[in-house]
């Protein structure tokens, strides 16, 4: 590589035309100007100037070289304007979270997605063991856990903690069923439905819930906005944390049934640890609060 002051000199050099008005631009000695230009010389194998009197004109090396001169300083100067303004409107922010937090958090991100164009947003909802390991990796910013993790190279906040709700449509009564009555509408699974079942019906129906591998099923969703669907029509019931209640657009059309053994599911904010957060992904962690903020 070119050795930068030395570079930088001879960049200054071909903007005046002139050794001592180079040295006084620079705060050096003419002789020292001109052990820098030899120095560049013999890093290159080429002339860079061909002296006349106390003129002098550009080789085509010396052409080439001052060219790359004006480009790094053009390029620094770009960096040092990215460095000085922290622009939270401009740049990438990827974060990942659950499905069901995503179907709330998004349509709080479009407001800000519309009044920045040189904002770029990835939301992307995944399991918790991938949210982690892309934390640790650097694939996203931010990462909302369903627990502290509890890692050496990760910081962790709690937003709060969210409901895992049962759900039937909204005609039915309101007394709270038994699990009988629960079968015999039938279960709309999705990829976290069974281990919901395992941790909601267990505990409310220690002596009839038989375990998410015996319980009937009435139909699978694997789209998070589409798991209420078929309940909001009066299809079987099914289980889902409070934010994905909240996100549905037809919310009006669900009964949310309280259990006596109620289950509230954490949220973790992470980042990785010494880390400081640029303007945009601390404004992001802003609207994920008020986001959670919303499921107390």
């Amino acid at each position: 590589m070119l050795n930068a002051t030395w570079l930088n000199t001879f960049t200054t050099l071909c903007e005046t035309g002139h050794f001592t008005r180079t040295a006084a631009r620079l705060n050096m000695t003419q002789p020292g100007v001109s052990q820098h230009l030899r120095k560049l010389e013999l890093q290159l194998g080429q002339a860079l100037i061909t002296q006349q009197g106390k003129s002098f004109t550009l080789t085509p090396a010396g052409e080439a070289v001052f060219a790359l001169g004006l480009s790094r300083r053009e390029e620094e100067k770009a960096l040092r304007e990215a460095i000085e303004t922290d622009n939270k409107d401009a740049g990438d922010v990827r974060i990942a979270c659950s499905g069901s937090f995503a179907m709330l958090l998004y349509p709080k991100l479009l407001p800000w997605m519309q009044q920045a164009p040189e904002l770029s947003i990835h939301l992307q909802a995944a399991p918790q063991s991938d949210i982690l390991n892309g934390l640790l990796d650097a694939r996203f910013d931010l990462g909302i856990l369903g627990a502290d993790p509890g890692h050496a190279r990760l910081d962790a906040v709690q937003l709060g903690r969210e409901e895992l709700c049962l759900l039937l449509p909204a005609d039915a009564v309101d007394t709270p069923p038994s699990f009988a009555d629960l079968d015999a509408r039938g279960f709309i699974a999705h990829p976290d439905g069974f281990a919901y079942a395992d941790d909601l019906l267990h505990r409310n129906f220690p002596d009839a819930y038989p375990g998410s591998d015996r319980i009937k099923v009435r139909g699978y969703v694997n789209q998070i906005g589409q798991i209420p669907s078929p309940v909001a029509q009066g299809i079987g019931y099914t289980l889902l944390p409070r934010s994905g209640v909240e996100a549905f657009g037809q919310k009006d059309r669900l009964k949310v049934v309280q259990l006596p053994e109620r289950r509230w599911h954490e949220l973790w904010l992470a980042t990785r640890r010494g880390r400081t957060l640029s303007a945009r992904v601390s404004h992001a962690a802003d609207l994920i609060l008020a986001a959670a903020a919303a499921l107390r």
